[in-house]
């Protein structure tokens, strides 16, 4: 008898668990299917944000022998944000690109444009951006002006900023929210001058990033008393 009524409560709170986990399930998928932004750039919360690790792009791309507009793109970016939505003036970005992460889907190209001829990654191994001003142009658009380093040279570049949206992330309810940027600079500006004019001088850049509030870990003394 013990054995079966033991046998009964393993049922129960097994069935109570695999309800549980089907009610989070429709309430997360609920979210998700329902989920909004607020395009409004003055109702975003302020505050420190990190770029989402698996939700951006970072493109580059020139002219390619008057053929096409050669496109490349990093895969490894880190940027922090702070942001004062009342005050844009107030709020800066910084940009951090590793130079040997350029994917041009070349492995033979990937090797001759970060070696020496151009960003000679070994021995400057981060693309840097730094902003110097934040203008609003519009209630989701901006200007973002700032410096440039590659190469160990610097250069004032200014994108063009639109904020796609503002809200709790439905899967993981933290802050989160979206831009997209297109900007142009110079290599020549950079001294980066290799196999000009076969390959063009002007660079455009498009830009697409999710940037993250991340919550504060609960003390402990908080967490062993929920």
């Amino acid at each position: 008898m013990k054995v079966q009524r033991l046998t009964q409560a393993i049922a129960s709170r097994r069935l109570w668990l695999v309800g549980a986990v089907v009610v989070l399930s429709a309430c997360t998928a609920a979210r998700v299917v329902t989920h909004t932004v607020d395009t409004k750039l003055a109702a975003a919360p302020a505050g420190a944000y990190e770029l989402d690790p698996n939700h951006w792009s970072v493109v580059f791309d020139i002219d390619h022998f008057k053929y096409s507009r050669f496109v490349m793109r990093f895969d490894r970016v880190k940027a922090t944000m702070q942001l004062d939505p009342a005050a844009l003036e107030h709020s800066t970005v910084n940009v951090s690109i590793d130079a040997a992460s350029l994917d041009t889907n070349d492995k033979l190209l990937d090797k001759m444009v970060t070696g020496d001829a151009l960003l000679d990654a070994a021995n400057f191994p981060t693309i840097g951006f730094a902003s110097t001003r934040f203008e609003m142009t519009g209630p989701s658009t901006a200007k973002l002006t700032g410096n440039l380093t590659i190469h160990g040279s610097t250069t004032p570049v200014t994108l063009d900023v639109t904020f796609n949206g503002a809200a709790p992330n439905p899967l993981t309810r933290e802050p989160t929210m979206g831009f997209a940027a297109t900007g142009s600079f110079t290599r020549s500006s950079l001294g980066l001058a290799k196999w000009y004019p076969a390959v063009g001088d002007d660079i455009k850049v498009r830009i697409e990033a999710e940037f993250v509030q991340h919550r504060a870990a609960a003390p402990a003394s908080e967490a062993a008393g929920s």
